[in-house]
């Protein structure tokens, strides 16, 4: 797209014939929008977010129940829709969502968008190591690898050790998966005694987690897999493949505007933030008729580069979000009057490459949460209680807290292959190690 004002005039015509879609069949939207005259004639994008109302998982979450069981948001009838997807529900009920293959075509032409932005090409052997279900971006981005002619290996069903294995057999080179199992994977190898420099792995496209835009998560990855470069991006069931990293800046992902309409607004006032704040985003799926999504709260947590600048380094003019997904609305603990985000920490944590893994453990004490850290330092780390204290310090430096750290044997903390859930209530028990591995 070569300017601005080409991509928002493009966006206007494609949402003019959404609206039309939306208010002549699609139930859920026909109530929600009843009573806005015009919409399919919509002036203008400021007009949109003006007289359309914003939409939430809440809402979403009433229509599944009441209307069983894929809810009342589509537009055509359900034969039409060849696809079953549902979200992981790690932030509440799990949601069904159908597509049609027009929908579909749309949704893996951005995550052809996204393999072209990190460099990925035909002739490249993509390994997505992930168990398959119903979760939708593993088969989005393996269709999408496919059309870009990539040799595409399946990881689902197989240990880590056995994944390492079809790495090296089969010399891939680029690796799809959550930031937490690519690191997970590091540590496997060095129990097998496997060695990654041996691998020809040049890229790690990672999703699933902020951790691929913060830049002690990034730095640590490449070292573990000497040198291959992290490319993130993201998105989610409802909506799709959202953002994909910038080629140029590390840490700033640029949104597909092509399919979506962004907006970022305060959370608390639905108003946008000043200038350098952070604020939500928020979504409109351009493409995916057959069931869309106006207005929708993400709640993610995301800093906007702000309007009228420049296009970036990287000749884009889409909406770039500087520092990728800050963290979610709903994930910000106040501890003894600090505003504390579990990426904040994460950050400092992944800034000492003695530590394993960890965990947050969240105990209220008179109404009010007090935060403890589980490390898990590296076998063979000689200078255990030093690493704790370099840890205290630094989360003291940055938040001003006493957080009281302490370190368990090697094996103890849970390892994810799917999104990491390192928070937990002080009330639940920590699981066997017996039963921590995905494998």
């Amino acid at each position: 797209m070569n300017s601005r004002a080409e991509l928002e005039s493009r966006q206007l015509t494609q949402l003019r014939e959404l609206l039309g879609a939306v208010t002549a069949s699609n139930r859920f939207y026909q109530a929600k929008l009843g009573g806005i005259e015009g919409l399919d004639g919509m002036a203008s994008l400021s007009e949109y977010a003006r007289v359309v109302p914003l939409t939430t998982k809440a809402e979403l979450v009433r229509d599944q129940r009441a209307h069983p069981p894929y809810g009342s948001n589509l537009t055509f009838p359900v034969e039409e829709y060849t696809r079953f997807h549902q979200t992981s529900g790690t932030t509440g009920q799990p949601l069904r969502w159908l597509d049609t293959p027009r929908s579909w075509d749309a949704l893996v032409e951005g995550w052809v968008e996204v393999f072209e932005a990190a460099g990925v090409h035909a002739g490249d052997r993509v390994l997505f190591a992930f168990t398959f279900g119903p979760f939708i971006g593993f088969w989005m981005a393996f269709e999408a690898a496919t059309r870009l002619g990539c040799l595409c290996l399946p990881g689902g069903g197989l240990t880590s050790a056995a994944r390492l294995r079809m790495i090296l057999d089969n010399e891939v080179t680029v690796l799809c998966c959550t930031p937490t199992y690519a690191a997970r994977l590091a540590e496997v190898a060095a129990e097998e005694s496997l060695s990654l420099a041996g691998t020809g792995v040049r890229l790690l496209v990672v999703a699933g987690e902020p951790g691929g835009s913060i830049p002690g998560v990034r730095s640590r990855l490449e070292r573990l897999w000497c040198g291959a470069r992290v490319f993130d991006h993201h998105g989610m069931t409802e909506v799709g493949p959202v953002t994909y990293e910038c080629p140029a800046q590390p840490g700033v992902l640029h949104v597909i505007e092509s399919g979506y309409l962004p907006e970022v607004i305060d959370p608390r006032t639905g108003q946008a933030p000043a200038p350098g704040e952070s604020g939500e985003l928020v979504l409109t799926t351009l493409r995916r008729l057959g069931s869309p999504l106006l207005r929708y709260r993400t709640g993610d947590l995301v800093r906007a580069r702000p309007p009228g600048r420049a296009p970036c380094v990287c000749g884009r003019v889409e909406l770039a979000l500087e520092g990728g997904i800050l963290g979610r609305v709903d994930d910000m603990l106040i501890i003894r009057g600090v505003n504390v985000f579990p990426g904040a920490v994460d950050e400092i944590i992944r800034g000492l490459p003695e530590i394993a893994e960890y965990q947050v453990r969240i105990e209220t004490v008179h109404h009010l949460d007090e935060l403890k850290v589980l490390i898990e330092p590296l076998p063979g780390c000689a200078e255990v209680s030093d690493l704790v204290g370099r840890l205290r310090k630094a989360l003291q430096d940055a938040f001003a807290l006493r957080v009281p750290v302490s370190p368990v044997d090697h094996g103890t903390l849970p390892r994810f292959e799917m999104k990491a859930r390192r928070w937990v209530r002080a009330n639940l028990e920590l699981p066997t190690p017996h039963d921590q591995k995905p494998e």
